[in-house]
């Protein structure tokens, strides 16, 4: 099942229509409430995603907004896809490389990447993990069990920043520069170790194409591993690396320019369509 965060406008008759957001489920008649004003918030509160989710009334002219605006935590992967891991020059992973984002960083599936002119501004389709229940020290299969399920994003990175130092938050957490959405889709309906196809188009022009069956760790891999260090909770986003294509790996390299369109499209989930722009 589908679910997400969407934009509407409730009519009155005291004047003109008011605009709200509101956590959501895409039936086929359309948008139907849950009882929280987004995704954060309803998985926060004890809220549960799946077939048996009870459902409020429906929301006309809803469109789909940032799935979950306010994760406590954004834990990211690097370097997880066998050909991306080639590209860069470096050995398969023991374990896995991580960082982490702020709330701040994410954006919807059609907002614009707002970002500083001059910059050396990158691609990276990812698949993401929405995590709906909490773990500590948690093992492969709880881990798995505690998926509430998965999302399309773009870990777009600012290559120029990101490589000043060995560490690389700085190129990695910009506000505004992650694109998420447009839905949450439940286990039930894909699984992306038997392979979602990801990829990833620059105005057009195909530049990542991947199967999450290649993840050198999976999601529920990354799950366990992570709750060993720090706890994870209903609504906290992980994104899962992404694969081979990046323009800083390219020869000669190629970055984004102002004005480009961005899509990241991953089979089942959707697709995310922003552009790029650059500002002084």
């Amino acid at each position: 099942m589908q679910f997400g965060t969407v934009a509407t406008a409730r009519a009155s008759t005291a004047g003109p229509s008011t605009a709200w957001t509101s956590a959501a489920a895409r039936t086929p008649e359309g948008w139907r409430a849950l009882p929280a004003p987004d995704l954060s918030a309803y998985l926060a509160g004890g809220g549960t995603l799946g077939p048996d989710t009870a459902l409020g009334e429906l929301l006309p002219h809803a469109r789909p907004i940032a799935p979950l605006p306010s994760p406590a935590k954004v834990v990211c992967c690097g370097l997880n896809y066998g050909e991306h891991i080639r590209e860069t020059g470096r050995e398969l992973p023991t374990h896995p490389t991580l960082f982490a984002k702020y709330a701040d960083s994410l954006v919807g599936p059609d907002d614009d990447v707002s970002l500083a002119a001059g910059t050396d501004v990158d691609w990276e389709a990812e698949l993401a993990v929405v995590v709906g229940a909490e773990i500590r020290g948690a093992d492969r299969s709880t881990a798995a069990a505690a998926i509430a399920g998965f999302t399309v994003a773009n870990d777009v990175s600012v290559r120029d920043w990101q490589y000043r130092t060995l560490q690389w938050f700085q190129g990695k957490a910009w506000d505004r520069s992650t694109p998420t959405g447009p839905v949450v889709v439940t286990p039930d309906e894909v699984d992306p170790t038997a392979g979602l196809t990801v990829s990833c188009r620059v105005n057009g022009e195909e530049v990542q194409r991947d199967s999450t069956a290649t993840l050198v760790f999976d999601p529920a891999d990354l799950l366990a591993y992570i709750s060993t260090f720090t706890v994870l909770r209903p609504g906290d986003l992980v994104l899962t690396g992404t694969p081979g294509g990046v323009g800083t790996a390219r020869d000669p390299q190629r970055f984004l320019a102002d004005g480009d369109v961005l899509e990241t499209e991953i089979e089942g989930i959707g697709l995310l369509r922003n552009t790029i722009r650059l500002t002084d």
